[in-house]
């Protein structure tokens, strides 16, 4: 909502994690998180392998129950949240010669709201076909899905999250593997969704979180919120636990010593120099 001019616009809250401990096999991937994600954010994550970033969103998702601590979608639990919430995995792999159209994989999507063994309806094949206008793939609609390129599987893959008329999109790694042509077009895509949807995205590449997102997570086993998009090179010290080079995307750099662990490359993404 918006008062007089100067006053603060109020977006609701649309994820709360609080305290929240997360073990694999008695080790800690996520300590003491606490973190909030609000109407419209656009909020980038970074952080090194093995840093706790597809941790994080599987337990937003309620695919992985914390040891300690709350998570909540909406007001709710993560699983009765989770039909609010829309998923791009970092992979996914099809057969390229299964029977099944880009059509049938975006319908997909409505499955949260019709259940496994109920028919779709008209309602849920016309928001099926906004979800595909949204990303400019409807013409392809009747297309096998294993006849498309990687960067429009990506795009299909996002219309099936936005069938389930999501509050908020989390994306492990969108653009891995697209060439920087698609990848700019992708972005593109998420920072006009983003006008309705809030947005949760791990990426390593640190030069496109700068371009695109309005906010910065570090995390590293412990996450460290920064509400702005301006990356520094003390925080890149906080979450790779080591000084970071930034030479990409008019960020500022230093010379490092030769015993440090970490770069980054033209491309903007960080690199282990062991």
């Amino acid at each position: 909502m918006t008062g007089h001019p100067g006053s603060v616009i109020l977006r609701m809250e649309v994820i709360r994690l609080e305290n929240v401990w997360v073990e694999y096999d008695g080790a800690t991937v996520l300590e003491d998180v606490t973190f909030a994600v609000r109407e419209r954010d656009f909020i980038g994550v970074i952080g090194p392998n093995g840093g706790g970033k597809t941790t994080l969103l599987k337990t937003i998702l309620g695919l992985t129950k914390p040891r300690r601590g709350r998570v909540t979608v909406l007001g709710t639990t993560p699983l009765k949240g989770r039909r609010f919430l829309g998923y791009v995995p970092q992979y996914s792999l099809f057969d390229r010669d299964f029977p099944v159209s880009v059509w049938d994989v975006v319908l997909m999507g409505r499955l949260g709201h019709r259940g496994l063994f109920r028919g779709y309806t008209g309602a849920d094949q016309a928001i099926a076909a906004r979800a595909l206008e949204a990303v400019d793939m409807f013409q392809l609609k009747d297309r096998q899905i294993g006849q498309l390129s990687w960067g429009q599987r990506q795009r299909v893959l996002i219309a099936r999250a936005l069938a389930a008329e999501p509050k908020v999109l989390l994306l492990d790694e969108p653009a891995a593997a697209l060439d920087s042509r698609v990848e700019a077009g992708l972005y593109d895509l998420l920072r006009a969704l983003n006008e309705t949807v809030a947005i949760v995205m791990v990426s390593h590449d640190i030069g496109v979180i700068s371009s695109y997102v309005k906010s910065i997570a570090c995390l590293n086993r412990r996450l460290v919120y920064h509400d702005s998009r301006e990356i520094t090179r003390d925080m890149l010290d906080v979450a790779y636990e080591c000084p970071v080079d930034l030479i990409a995307h008019g960020l500022a750099h230093r010379v490092l010593d030769t015993h440090n662990e970490m770069t980054t490359d033209v491309s903007g993404e960080v690199h282990d120099r062991c």
